[in-house]
């Protein structure tokens, strides 16, 4: 059966502030587990007005004391701007934390602009060029290897599964030759995602993690009861991507009636590139462009997001996906039986 979880980039919503999208983060987080979401992840950016996660570990743990049973994690940490001893540190207290909960996943993006990268002061030399090295370093302080010369206090033994993220074929080849989980980010960057899931199945070399190849992909879900009411919601991320991609990034804001209607063509055709892998509408809208997705993918697990300004908007949007998604699931179950 496929799994299903959900990636929240904790929104500062306009009017509001990072405390409140903290305090909502928390709140989200139990109400996924409540729904039966497999895990939950937050994703490092920086020098974003509207995002609250720059703190990842931190805001982990936020989460993890509001939940009891679902899995926590990076999706991801950017990890050019650390050294891999101090992710292991960090993600070894969050695993003596909450054990066998937390999840690892590693992007080579700075998540940020040059000048942001810059002011982290990590030793940019490197970069991600490093990434390969960087990610075996980190695996062998939570392996504990003595060659190392310093022990990751926590994070020797810790339990925490490394994933590799990716947005272009470079993360497919790069999990494939370590054997990792593969996590793409097909919610905003879709273009390579065929060809990367073929590579990384074609090219998977099992390893002491993981026998067999096991991929997941970022779907969009703005669902409501309504379908007009769902094509409201999306016009936050919409207004997001459309400031993004103009230079004027900003906390989130209200939905607006008609706003996608109301772009030039050039606006209306790169959204309808960035959020290709999405779906907008009620509950058999969502199941309707699930089946599809899975059965276009063969994805082992998606992971859901979606920017809704209304915090209860956006919980009743995820439950409406988690109701569509096993509806899906027992559907091809169903169909798989002898």
């Amino acid at each position: 059966m496929t799994r299903f979880s959900l990636l929240d980039l904790v929104p500062v919503r306009e009017g509001d502030s990072a405390a409140t999208a903290l305090a909502n983060a928390a709140d989200l987080a139990a109400h996924a587990e409540a729904l039966g979401y497999h895990r939950l992840w937050v994703a490092e950016h920086h020098g974003m007005p509207g995002i609250a996660s720059a703190a990842t570990a931190v805001v982990l743990a936020h989460i993890g004391h509001a939940t009891s049973t679902i899995r926590i994690g990076a999706g991801g940490i950017m990890l050019p701007n650390h050294a891999p001893l101090v992710i292991a540190e960090q993600f070894g207290t969050l695993d003596a934390l909450f054990p066998g909960r937390v999840d690892l996943g590693l992007g080579r993006a700075p998540g940020s602009d040059q000048r942001v990268a810059q002011a982290i002061r990590r030793n940019l030399s490197g970069g991600a060029d490093q990434f390969p090295r960087d990610v075996m370093e980190l695996q062998a302080f939570f392996a504990g290897d003595e060659r190392l010369g310093i022990e990751a206090t926590p994070g020797a033994g810790a339990d925490v599964p490394i994933w590799i993220l990716g947005s272009s074929l470079y993360g497919a080849q790069l999990a494939a030759a370590l054997g990792l989980p593969y996590a793409f980010a097909s919610h905003f960057a879709p273009a390579a995602l065929d060809e990367a899931i073929a590579i990384y199945r074609r090219d998977f070399r099992p390893s002491a993690q993981l026998k067999y190849p096991y991929v997941m992909a970022g779907y969009n879900v703005f669902a409501a009861d309504d379908a007009d009411e769902a094509q409201l919601l999306a016009s936050s991320m919409q207004q997001a991507f459309v400031r993004l991609r103009t230079g004027q990034p900003g906390k989130l804001q209200p939905p607006v009636e008609g706003y996608f209607d109301s772009l030039p063509m050039q606006a209306q055709a790169m959204l309808a590139d960035v959020l290709s892998v999405s779906s907008i509408g009620t509950q058999a809208d969502v199941e309707r462009d699930i089946a599809a997705f899975l059965r276009r993918t063969q994805a082992d697990e998606l992971i859901l997001t979606g920017q809704i300004f209304d915090p209860a908007a956006r919980k009743r949007s995820f439950a409406i996906a988690i109701a569509a998604a096993q509806a899906v699931d027992a559907r091809e179950l169903a169909l798989s039986a002898p």
